[in-house]
């Protein structure tokens, strides 16, 4: 009894070494916003499309379980949403796919009345994305932010 305990603990260990260097050479995929443009809604709310593009520089394929995501302009969160039913990304490979977020009105009145009361030529945005890619693969974070010049717009 003692040596099959013995011998399951090895195995148990060499497991985890075989995932441990599994993951060890995984290159995190890119991701890049590619559209956003305004959908209808079924409520008060408004609703948008947001093109998403995911560039896989590893060797193996990688299969999208899920994605949630949010929008903040100046700091409060205007959008965010959830998504499923995703495509997978070849090896070496890239895909395209939507995403529909909703906006949080009050969020978004209280950033308009902020940009009126300062009269700004620019906003911060920040895009934070969590993708799923199954439950022997970590969990991807993408933070993308920058400025958006509004007298362009």
């Amino acid at each position: 009894m003692l040596s099959l305990k013995r011998a399951l603990l090895v195995l148990w260990i060499l497991m985890l070494g075989g995932c441990a260097a599994v993951q060890s050479d995984f290159e995190k995929p890119q991701v890049s916003v590619t559209s956003f443009r305004s959908v209808p809604s079924e409520g008060m709310a408004p609703r948008f499309l947001i093109g998403l593009h995911i560039v896989n520089p590893n060797r193996e394929a990688i299969s999208l379980q899920g994605i949630s995501y949010q929008v903040s302009l100046e700091g409060r969160k205007l959008l965010n949403g959830v998504a499923n039913n995703l495509p997978d990304v070849p090896a070496y490979g890239e895909a395209d796919f939507s995403v529909t977020a909703t906006a949080d009105l009050l969020n978004g009145f209280r950033l308009l009345t902020d940009l009126l009361q300062s009269r700004r030529d620019s906003v911060n945005y920040e895009l934070t994305a969590r993708l799923d890619l199954g439950s022997y693969l970590p969990y991807v974070n993408v933070l993308k932010s920058g400025v958006l010049n509004l007298g362009r717009l």
